[in-house]
């Protein structure tokens, strides 16, 4: 295995790390940072997702880069991507830090583009390959899930509510890059309505 299918596997494997420190009740306190108390569960949730979201790019960037993209690498690498990002969404929402209503339409739309994704391979052999508002989408989406679990701490003192600001940026995004994707491949429902 390469070295960029490893990151996607550590990615995985990090989700339940992740898990445990965003919901286990450990009692280890709280910190203060810049004035803003956060859990320090909560901290190292947000760190894990973090080191997480990286390998995100890592991977790719490897992969590219040594000519090292495998079959294992386009399949693995996008669904380790969402099931960390819908992982942490679900998780916000049970914890009460984002709106259910925001988590169900990022989470369908993820599964209508893997969806279309699917049909594109079976059609023309074609992987859709993610456009710029699609990598804004998933940097915006992952910069919101770490800032919410940062209770917002770089930009409390500033009364700028930056986390969720990220997260609605977020939501944007992926409404708009998930309609580009099905208007970009609209011809391959033609004929089958």
């Amino acid at each position: 295995m390469n070295l960029p299918n490893k990151l996607t596997v550590l990615r995985i494997f990090l989700i339940p790390v992740f898990m445990i420190f965003a919901l286990v009740p450990f009692p280890m306190g709280s910190v203060s940072i810049l004035g803003t108390k956060i859990l320090v569960t909560q901290l190292i949730a947000a760190l894990i997702f973090a080191v997480a979201s990286v390998t995100d790019w890592l991977d790719g960037y490897l992969a590219r880069r040594d000519h090292l993209v495998t079959n294992f690498g386009k399949f693995a690498d996008p669904l380790a991507d969402k099931m960390l990002v819908m992982t942490a969404f679900i998780l916000l929402v049970q914890q009460g830090m984002a709106p259910g209503w925001v988590v169900a339409i990022i989470v369908c739309r993820e599964l209508a583009v893997t969806g279309l994704r699917l049909i594109l391979v079976e059609e023309d052999g074609e992987v859709l390959a993610a456009a710029w508002p699609g990598k804004i989408k998933t940097a915006t989406q992952m910069l919101a899930i770490i800032f919410l679990y940062l209770n917002n701490v770089f930009f409390n003192n500033l009364h700028i509510p930056m986390a969720q600001i990220l997260l609605y940026v977020c939501l944007f995004f992926t409404v708009y890059s998930g309609i580009e994707y099905f208007v970009k491949n609209k011809d391959v429902f033609k004929g089958s309505m």
